[in-house]
């Protein structure tokens, strides 16, 4: 892998997982099933899952605060509330018992997504328990 190029490519089709500093780059249980999932129900052209519970006043390895970023032809012709609500649809369905508190979602269809495109990453948490 090419650490000084965030993103990596799969079988002629992008597949990619952002390396962000601070970011461990193990993935949980949690992030790999939301990752699976997309990947099965969406087939992207581009996918990201990032865990950013790091980020939270939550507890060391948790997994709660996800941003996604799928790039899939089958946003075409759908509004940003349809995408949306099928990301969030195919993420339940498979998490069911699991919390997650809080997904970001960016969801293009193919013609929308410039191949130069980052996913940011978000700002610092202001909340929070204890604070």
């Amino acid at each position: 892998m090419n650490f000084l190029n965030p993103r990596l490519a799969f079988n002629g089709f992008r597949l990619q997982r952002i390396n962000m500093s601070g970011v461990s780059k193990m993935k949980g249980p949690v992030q790999e099933a939301i990752y699976c999932v997309l990947k099965e129900r969406f087939e992207p052209v581009h996918l990201e899952v990032v865990n950013e519970s790091y980020m939270h006043n939550v507890p060391k390895g948790a997994e709660t605060h996800f941003k996604v970023f799928v790039v899939s032809n089958k946003f075409e012709e759908l509004s940003l509330l349809k995408r949306h609500r099928l990301i969030n649809e195919a993420i339940k369905e498979k998490l069911s018992g699991n919390f997650i508190h809080a997904l970001s979602i960016e969801a293009k269809a193919p013609q929308q997504w410039n191949v130069n495109d980052v996913l940011d990453p978000s700002p610092t948490c202001l909340g929070g328990f204890g604070k």
